[in-house]
Formats: C-alpha cells, structure tokens, sequence
C-alpha cells in the first residue's frame, strides 16, 4: 500500500529532472504555476496486448490535470478531468484518474486540498465529485461555475487508497 504524505511546506516543491517530460509551467508575470498532467487510458480501446510502458496511443481518451496555482496556499491544488472521447464515459475512467491523481499529489507535493471548477450544466462531473467527498464553497454567477472543495485529512488519505485499489500506472521516460 503507498503512503500518505501531508507535508507541511510553504513552498511548492520543484519539479524533478526525471519528470521533466510531465511537468508543465504556466508562465504569467512574475511566477510559475507548477502543474501535473496524466493520460487517460481506456484498456478496451487497446489493440494487441495491453503491454505496461507503451503509449497505446489508441486507447488515450483524455487527461486529468492539477494545477498548484493558488500564491496564497501553494499546497492547494485546482483539479480537472476530461474524458473526451463519449464511447469511454460512464466506465468509471474519470473517477479513477482523478483519484490516481490525488494521492500523486497528496505524497509528491503535499498537498492538502483539492478544488474542483466545474459548469454548473455538467452535472456528471458534478456527480463524480460530490461521489468523491468535495463540497461546495463558492458559486461564479458570471461564468455559471461551482467550485468545490476536498480537504485531505488523514482519514480522506485512508480513504483514497482504499478507493483506487489495484490500478495499474505507467511513466514514460
């Protein structure tokens, strides 16, 4: 079982060498936005054999995302999913992403919470959060959009691995 890590940092940490190739920057005037990105995979889309390490590039339906963008709180994390392609939704992809996400973000950045932007037409997103224990702390009536929110606790980490199971992940070098 891995580890959940709550760091008690007040700066965000640098990205690593060896994940030059995932990590992104957001460049605006004066800082950088560290950010992470993931893949999304559907097995049932893979041709052949599913073989750990290569990029199936036909099986990527879409991405989960975080940004650390909050200069106040570097250890918050805004959280995005999309699964673009429609024959993979409703499988539970983005739930599982997501949640891989998380606990990535939980044990290598310290994390302590996650928000969550999303329309407040998108009901399934806003279905799949809710599932997951984030709460609603604001509405934008501007742009129609509810933010909610996940504190991590220690009980939320126990949580979290008990929910993502047996999942298998990859990194391309």
């Amino acid at each position: 079982m891995i580890g959940c890590k709550i760091l008690p940092s007040s700066k965000p940490p640098l990205p690593s060498p060896s994940h030059s190739n995932k990590n992104m920057t957001c460049k605006s005037p004066g800082h950088k936005t560290p950010s992470q990105t993931f893949i999304v995979l559907d097995k049932e889309l893979v041709i052949g054999d599913f073989i750990p390490g290569n990029p199936h590039i036909e099986a990527m339906v879409g991405d989960v995302n975080i940004y650390m963008n909050d200069l106040d709180d570097p250890q918050m994390a805004e959280i995005e999913i999309m699964i673009a392609e429609l024959k993979s939704r409703g499988k539970g992809l983005a739930q599982e992403s997501v949640l891989m996400m998380m606990v990535f973000a939980v044990e290598k950045f310290g994390i302590h919470a996650f928000h969550a932007k999303i329309g407040e037409s998108n009901k399934a997103s806003l279905n799949l959060f809710h599932k997951m224990g984030f709460q609603k702390i604001s509405y934008s009536e501007i742009f129609k959009e509810v933010t909610l929110e996940l504190p991590i606790t220690e009980s939320t980490c126990e949580k979290l691995h008990q929910l993502i199971g047996n999942m298998v992940t990859n990194s391309w070098p």
